[in-house]
């Protein structure tokens, strides 16, 4: 199964852009999910009473506009079923819509985090919080969506998983954090550092309750198992993302920020989608000159990466339901996958970050990291013990340094041909001596 997450520069249409994309591979006989992190608007249609001819999966009521997936991929054409564990989509369009509900997740999480907290929040005299006194914070979508990426990637029966995701500097924050969050748990509860487990049964007959810290490493493992199997999602070779922007020089500075962000992650890009091209050869003098902005840079996009830049049609007005998506789905080059198009065969491979051996040549070992359209000013390294901290504009990202790079110290570094080639001398202290 592949997984395909898409996301692009603020208001480039990412959401038409995934729906198009699930449209079209499911009509190249794909079984397809839809999964979309955006809140249903304010004033929404409102559901159909349970029990009315319209019922559960039926036309709804009007009450305001539908939201953006439901408005492209049409009326629903069958009943809610869920896909997987923890997940329902609705059948619309030739394609299964799964929703994020951000709220409910925060709410049932954290109800279960009081439940299972209960011993120590009676020993400090709290009263606990019901559902309905919850209110999702600030970075529970993130967290929600990610649960959700987990659960649609074990759905049965599915060919491929397009995602939803938010704008790309959000996004790469969203997708960094199950192995950020993972460091963070292990450098602050060791599982090898918790207390003696034989005492605790006396320490806790002696309180009368079981002891706090039992239950907040169980907590942190809890935690860290689903952590880990997000960041296996992530980092699957069946994992590729796809960038969509609208043509134009402010596109451009966030589009190559962020594929140096997605490169300091390894996150292989599959294409980019130059969304909203306007026609070659108008009359106009105003619409002639922006087709040929927009064609300069689409240019730029497919010369300076070595990825495919498929161009998508401006309608003239935003895409306003199945008709209109369909007409994009058309667009050669969407579907991944589909032998003949301009992304044919699996997902990129993830670039690895290779050690070469210079040790006879130069004394020295290089660790080559691809960062294709970085500058220099922008780049910073910083070692703490086995772990290397990369710094590339507005991206970071702390990495463990390979066995035989830990024996060494660190002498150099240089940017060349849109790699950063980190110098690492061994230490005699350390490094095993030849006889």
């Amino acid at each position: 199964m592949h997984t395909l997450l898409v996301t692009g520069t603020g208001g480039a249409g990412r959401t038409t852009v995934a729906a198009a994309t699930a449209t079209a591979a499911a009509r190249a006989g794909q079984r397809v999910l839809l999964l979309s992190g955006d809140p249903a608007p304010c004033g929404g249609p409102a559901p159909a009473p349970s029990g009315s001819p319209a019922g559960p999966g039926g036309p709804a009521r009007s009450g305001g506009p539908a939201d953006p997936v439901t408005a492209l991929a049409g009326a629903p054409t069958g009943e809610p079923v869920e896909i997987a564990p923890g997940l329902t989509a609705v059948p619309a369009g030739g394609i299964l819509v799964a929703r994020v509900d951000s709220g409910g997740e925060f709410r049932a999480e954290l109800a279960a985090l009081q439940e299972r907290g209960s011993a120590l929040l009676g020993m400090l005299g709290s009263r606990p919080l019901g559902a309905e006194e919850l209110t999702e914070l600030p970075g529970a979508e993130q967290f929600a969506l990610l649960r959700a990426l987990r659960r649609a990637a074990a759905a049965p029966g599915t060919d491929l998983v397009v995602v939803d995701l938010p704008p790309l500097h959000q996004a790469l924050a969203a997708l960094a954090l199950p192995g950020q969050l993972r460091r963070y748990l292990a450098r602050l509860l060791p599982a090898e550092r918790q207390a003696a487990r034989a005492l605790r049964p006396v320490l806790a007959q002696l309180a009368g309750v079981p002891m706090p810290a039992q239950w907040l490493y169980e907590a942190a493992a809890r935690w860290d198992e689903e952590l880990a199997a997000v960041q296996r999602v992530v980092e699957a070779d069946t994992t590729s993302l796809r960038l969509v922007a609208e043509p134009g020089p402010a596109a451009d500075a966030a589009l190559r920020t962020g594929l140096l962000g997605a490169a300091l992650l390894q996150l292989p890009v599959d294409g980019i989608v130059a969304n909203r091209m306007v026609p070659q050869g108008s009359p106009d003098p105003w619409l002639a000159g922006l087709a040929a902005e927009q064609e300069k840079y689409a240019a730029q996009w497919a010369a300076d990466a070595d990825r495919p830049v498929v161009p998508l049609p401006h309608l003239g007005r935003a895409p306003r339901g199945p008709e209109d998506l369909a007409r994009l789905a058309g667009a050669a080059g969407l579907v991944p996958d589909v032998s003949g198009g301009l992304v044919p065969g699996a997902p990129p491979a993830r670039r690895d970050w290779a050690v070469e051996d210079r040790l006879a040549e130069d004394g020295v070992l290089v660790w080559a990291v691809p960062l294709p359209g970085a500058h220099k000013r922008d780049l910073d390294l910083v070692r703490r013990g086995d772990e290397l901290l990369i710094a590339a504009g507005p991206h970071r990202r702390i990495v463990s340094l390979p066995s035989a790079l830990r024996r060494c110290t660190v002498t150099g570094a240089a940017l060349t041909d849109g790699a950063l080639r980190i110098r690492f001398t061994p230490d005699p202290a350390l490094w095993p001596r030849r006889p």
